[in-house]
């Protein structure tokens, strides 16, 4: 799932019903993934933390990050970041 937030600021996600474990890439406003927290725990509460401000979200099945050898500084590519 990929969320928009339209503005670029720090944000703050959690897994509290969510049923299974999550990739969740903070990118920027240019598409740059700023940082990635793996494998995080379902039905947590814990604050999970852009490291700085992000124009979007994006959620992978657990593992994902991994399994494709996607890092932080990676691109995304997709209509809402600018080329």
């Amino acid at each position: 799932m990929l969320f928009d937030f339209q503005i670029t600021s720090p944000v703050a996600m959690w897994m509290k019903n969510t049923y299974i474990s999550l990739d969740i890439f903070f990118i920027t406003e240019e598409g740059i993934i700023i940082n990635i927290a793996q494998d995080n725990v379902p039905h947590s509460t814990r604050h999970i933390v852009s490291m700085g401000p992000v124009r979007a979200v994006l959620e992978l099945p657990g593992g994902s990050a991994k399994q494709f050898g996607i890092r932080a500084g990676d691109r995304v590519v997709h209509s809402i970041f600018d080329p």
